[in-house]
């Protein structure tokens, strides 16, 4: 019996191996069609196509060829395995600062995320990313453990006499912080009175930084200081309701913002 290590080696030695497979598994082609659908030549084909009959992954009727139960087996699994591997490598950078105990979605589901982390140039990087979104947005919901100056003037240009709605749910620590601070306070309480917004305070402990601008949902990533490593955001359907479930849980159990919170 052949060793499915070995197995796995013979196809991803070659990107052809894969690509002709693949291909097949989704219907059936004459080596002529075949070549043009993976670009490459008809030497090339021949050779591919042999290596895989000897395995019994595809079959042919005289003029086209297809896959054959197995090769599809095989094509299916090759496939989700470079689509892991892909997303692993894309998140590679920001695992150690993702903080997965929280999150309760498959992590192929930020497959596709933006994902931003601070340069040279540009250290603050995945703020000004989250300010972006808020910028663009109609409607927030906002989870956080904190505040900082650029999300807050953000808020305010917006939500006063603006057009953005806010839901938000923040640490009591977070809004204690821009207490101490005259003109974030100043900005805050007017953020609080503008129309359309609600912002709670909350004494449990906010495992994750999240917001969700219109259907895009935002994740900013700490490490074990505070310090901003990361942001990830994506319009994930299944990431978004997961977002909205879980803003929705501590916005039901947190306390209204009131003055007494600013005293």
């Amino acid at each position: 019996m052949a060793d499915p290590l070995e197995e796995i080696a013979f196809l991803t030695r070659s990107e052809n191996r894969i690509e002709v497979l693949r291909t097949l598994a989704d219907g059936a082609y004459t080596r002529r069609e075949l070549g043009d659908a993976v670009a490459a030549s008809q030497p090339t084909i021949g050779r591919v196509l042999n290596d895989l009959r000897d395995r019994e992954w595809v079959s042919s009727d005289g003029e086209r060829y297809r896959a054959t139960a197995t090769g599809e087996l095989v094509a299916d699994g090759i496939t989700d395995l470079r689509a892991r591997l892909e997303t692993e490598t894309r998140l590679r950078e920001v695992v150690a600062y993702l903080p997965t105990d929280a999150i309760d979605v498959d992590l192929r589901a930020f497959a596709d995320a933006t994902i931003t982390t601070p340069t040279g140039t540009r250290p603050n990087a995945p703020i000004e990313r989250m300010v972006d979104l808020l910028a663009g947005a109609a409607h927030a919901r906002l989870l956080s453990h904190s505040f900082n100056r650029q999300k807050l003037d953000c808020l305010y240009d917006r939500a006063v006499g603006g057009p953005l709605t806010i839901e938000g749910v923040f640490a009591r620590d977070a809004i204690a912080a821009v207490r101490d601070d005259p003109v974030l306070q100043e900005r805050l309480r007017a953020v609080v009175a503008a129309d359309g917004v609600e912002i709670r305070v909350t004494d449990d402990p906010v495992p994750v930084a999240v917001e969700v601008t219109d259907d895009r949902t935002h994740l900013l990533l700490r490490d074990d200081d505070g310090v901003v490593r990361a942001s990830m955001d994506t319009d994930d359907d299944a990431v978004l309701v997961w977002a909205v479930e879980t803003h929705e849980h501590f916005f039901a159990d947190a306390d209204p913002l009131t003055a007494a919170d600013f005293a």
